[in-house]
């Protein structure tokens, strides 16, 4: 599973649900009234009330986990990625996350902001706040799109003879 911005929300929230059992977790931003608000407004987004042009929009660097499966894509541990929202993964649950196979595998620099999420027991269960999307060309695709390929065909393997290698290291 890859996810993507809203895709993190949406994996933070169903594994708050169906993991570490937070009846009814939710984003803020779709329901106000959750009692476990794991998706929740920005702290820096609180006070603003013209919306426009406001949120937390373009690149952004990220400490990743030493040793974590997105170091081990990007072959760094500090990268750079376009964002392009308001809601993040709420500090406050944290530790609940930190404590399971759930790892916060990348934050902003000050530590405050997770970047990337994964689980530790999955060959590939990985999201990021970001938009990789926008940083990606054809003939150098972004590190987690060739991650995800590769686990893909790692297992489809043995199951069509006719897979091809993925080779980002060729022109087309």
């Amino acid at each position: 599973c890859l996810g993507l911005c809203l895709g993190l929300q949406c994996m933070t929230i169903e594994y708050g649900r169906n993991v570490l059992g937070l009846d009814r977790a939710h984003s803020s931003e779709f329901e106000p009234s959750t009692p476990h608000p794991v998706i929740d407004l920005m702290d820096s987004q609180r006070d603003v009330t013209d919306l426009g042009g406001t949120m937390r929009l373009g690149a952004y660097v990220a400490q990743l986990q030493p040793g974590s499966q997105v170091a081990k894509m990007y072959g760094e541990e500090v990268v750079s990625e376009r964002h392009r929202h308001r809601y993040e993964f709420n500090p406050r649950y944290r530790s609940q996350y930190d404590d399971n196979d759930f790892v916060c595998s990348g934050e902003s620099p000050d530590g405050r902001l997770v970047e990337f999420i994964e689980l530790k027991s999955h060959p590939f269960w990985v999201a990021t706040q970001a938009h990789p999307e926008f940083k990606s060309r054809p003939t150098r695709p972004a590190p987690l799109f060739l991650g995800f390929m590769e686990a893909a065909l790692q297992r489809a393997e043995g199951r069509n003879p006719q897979l091809l290698t993925v080779d980002a290291t060729t022109d087309a």
